[in-house]
Formats: structure tokens, C-alpha cells, sequence
């Protein structure tokens, strides 16, 4: 069965090039032209991936990128004509797993969503009795669960990536780069500081005290590792 993906975007010609050439590539779309038929579409039927325009009339991008986040763990990819630093920023703290700024290639966006499909497939690949266990972090890969000292969080599709990565090599040091081309799967050429997001956002869910992190540490000048504690 094909992938669906819901596409919200106010720009008729985008929305136009755009449904025909993921159609073309086998993929379901659903298209809209505001916020808050997105949330509709999305609390009526079920999608693989969200793409959301950033600026749409009404209810914006980033406000649905924050109500679907607080819904589901749906992976979501927000577009924007803006590719200010802060932009990518607030759209990764709101808990989106990619960010593209206009104009972009449609080859460019086919590649982002392959690759969060995929990271999303591998993931309920794994088996049910699949896990990692380091310190007090267990990770269970075939229900997608993260318990930390007994209590369970929720994670961003993002975010368990980035744990697992860290939980499967622990006192490992990834650079920033490493971490973000593994997270889509791809070469990334981003800013730094979107890894620091993810790293940030990881450790508000991880740490007792993500003011003073004790497991996700930053390894000065390289990046950063997870310490068996």
C-alpha cells in the first residue's frame, strides 16, 4: 500500500506541481489550502507524513505543526519562504522532524519524505522484543516506547532517532553532522544549531535536570555522546 501524505499549502501552482509529481511517484496526497482543513483532514484519516506550509491563512503551519505534535507522533515536514536560523528553529522545538525553505526542488522534498518514511518503516520493522537498555533508558523499538527511570515519555519521530543512535553506541562521540545525516538519512548541510534543537529538546525528556545533563553530553568541539549512567 502506498504512503498518504496531507499537504497544506495556500499557493495553488505549488500545490498543483506538487500533487502531480508525488502521484506520479506512487504516492496518495491529500491537498489543502489552509491550517485548519489540514487538522480536519488529519484528525479524520489517517497519513503517513504531513507537509505544511509555514505561512497559510487563518491557522498557520507552525500552529498545526504544534496541535498534530501534541496528537500524534505523525512525521511532519514544514515548508517556509523564510530560511531565517529562528525559523528552523521554532519549527524543530515544535517538534517537526524536517524543515524546506521555498524554492525548493521537488526532488529535494521527494528525497526528505523517502527518508522519513523509511526511518518510520525500520522502525515498526523491528521486532517486539527489540530493545536497548542503557543507564536508566530502555528503548523499545517495536512499540516505539522510551521509558526513562521507569516513567515513559513521548518522543518525536526525531527524537527516538537521535536516542537510538546515541543508546546503540554509548560513550560514542557523533559530530553534529553525523547526528543530522542520520536522522534524514541523507547528506545534511544545515546549521549546526538545528542538531542542538534535537539535543535540547532530547534532554528536557531524558534528563533530571536538563540544566545540568548527566547523559547526554556535549564533547567540547565534536558534538555529543550518551554516557552509560
Amino acid at each position: 500500500m502506498s504512503a498518504r501524505i496531507l499537504f497544506a499549502d495556500d499557493e495553488p501552482d505549488i500545490v498543483e506541481s506538487l500533487v502531480y509529481a508525488f502521484e506520479r511517484d506512487g504516492f496518495e496526497i491529500e491537498a489543502v489550502g489552509d491550517g485548519e482543513a489540514a487538522l480536519q483532514a488529519a484528525r479524520n484519516e489517517p497519513f503517513d507524513l504531513a507537509i505544511l506550509d509555514v505561512m497559510m491563512p487563518a491557522t498557520s503551519g507552525v500552529d498545526v505543526c504544534r496541535t498534530l505534535r501534541a496528537e500524534s507522533d505523525i512525521p511532519i515536514i514544514l515548508l517556509s519562504a523564510r530560511d531565517a536560523e529562528v525559523d528552523r528553529v521554532v519549527g524543530l522545538e515544535l517538534g517537526a522532524d524536517d524543515y524546506v525553505v521555498k524554492p525548493f526542488s521537488t526532488a529535494e522534498l521527494l528525497s526528505r519524505v523517502r527518508a522519513l518514511l523509511r526511518r518510520r518503516e525500520l522502525d515498526r520493522q523491528a521486532g517486539p522484543s527489540a530493545s536497548c537498555v542503557v543507564g536508566g533508558i530502555r528503548l523499545d523499538y517495536g512499540r516505539h516506547v522510551v521509558t526513562v527511570d521507569g516513567r515513559t515519555v513521548a518522543l518525536t519521530g526525531s527524537e527516538f532517532k537521535l536516542l537510538s543512535l546515541l543508546a546503540e553506541h554509548p560513550e560514542q562521540v557523533f559530530s553534529r553532522e553525523q547526528i543530522m545525516e542520520h536522522l534524514w538519512q541523507t547528506p545534511y548541510f544545515g546549521a549546526a544549531r538545528a542538531c542542538d534543537v534535537h539535543i535540547s529538546n532530547l534532554r528536557a525528556k531524558v534528563e533530571r535536570d536538563p540544566a545540568r545533563p548527566e547523559r547526554v553530553l556535549t564533547v567540547r568541539g565534536i558534538g555529543y555522546k550518551l554516557a552509560a549512567v
